[in-house]
């Protein structure tokens, strides 16, 4: 009983401090950490990045990054502006970046700090395809999805605290409990939040493509790039972090004809040529 009333606790207090909005869905969000420490940080660790690697600058590639994640920006200040979230964008600092390594690999950062890597190009194959990578990485830092990856692990980790404490006086139990509760959370807790964030991000990230001008029809065709490229290799769904690759693909495709939809709200009837 000393368990649950501790963990009930630590949920109420979770309750209280979900304090952020996701913008795209409307719905409360963790946010244990702020954007006034979160975006900080984020900055400072970017930095670090580029000091580590090799920045690429003045080619036709670098330039495309840019470009690209200009018009994604400028499309995801229309929708939030036209969907009463004035403002929203005001302490990012947006940035593009790209380095050279093999890595598949691209990121956004909260607060608009954006790295492509030139190992994933080969896949994007077009600037269509690095549209389609850039909306999905902006979209997870305009829903808050690393302070709300933040706050989760730390209900993780107090949880366990309550559990060590709780259940300090019966070793075999704490044993039990010590041996599941990390498998337990990260199975039935951690992975599908994990996936909800992807799939929210492939989401929003179509949308923002598409009202950007780029056609949402290829955001599936990378991914059957992308699953070519990973060579089947992917464990279970239920035990990864992503939703499988054809999970995405058909998502995908079903929400191209709503982002088509959706883009028309802001006077886009026809895309750029992918090429």
């Amino acid at each position: 009983m000393k368990l649950k009333k501790v963990i009930f606790s630590l949920g109420i207090v979770a309750v209280v401090l979900s304090c952020a909005t996701n913008p795209f869905t409307g719905k409360k969000t963790l946010a244990f950490v702020g954007n006034d420490q979160l975006f900080p940080s984020a900055f400072a660790q970017y930095n670090q990045v580029l000091t580590e690697n090799k920045v690429i600058t003045g080619t036709s590639d670098a330039d495309m990054i840019t470009r690209v994640g200009q018009r994604i920006a400028v499309a995801a200040e229309r929708y939030l502006n036209a969907n009463g979230f004035q403002g929203y964008l005001d302490d990012y600092k947006w940035e593009y970046t790209l380095i050279e390594s093999e890595q598949v690999n691209a990121w956004c950062m909260p607060g608009g700090k954006i790295a492509f890597y030139t190992g994933i190009l080969p896949i994007a194959q077009n600037e269509t395809g690095v549209a389609a990578i850039m909306g999905h990485e902006v979209a997870h830092a305009l829903a808050n999805h690393g302070q709300q990856r933040m706050s989760a692990a730390y209900i993780q980790q107090g949880l366990a605290v309550a559990g060590n404490v709780a259940l300090a006086k019966d070793q075999q139990a704490l044993g039990i409990f010590n041996q599941s509760y990390g498998i337990v959370s990260n199975v039935a807790g951690m992975l599908p939040f994990s996936r909800g964030h992807e799939t929210e991000a492939d989401k929003i990230g179509i949308y923002l493509m598409a009202i950007a001008g780029y056609n949402p029809d290829e955001a599936s065709v990378l991914w059957e790039r992308m699953k070519a490229n990973s060579g089947g290799q992917a464990p279970p769904e239920f035990l990864s972090t992503h939703p499988s690759n054809d999970s995405r693909i058909q998502n995908l495709r079903s929400l191209s004809v709503k982002a088509k939809a959706e883009a028309k709200k802001y006077g886009v009837n026809s895309f750029r040529p992918i090429n």
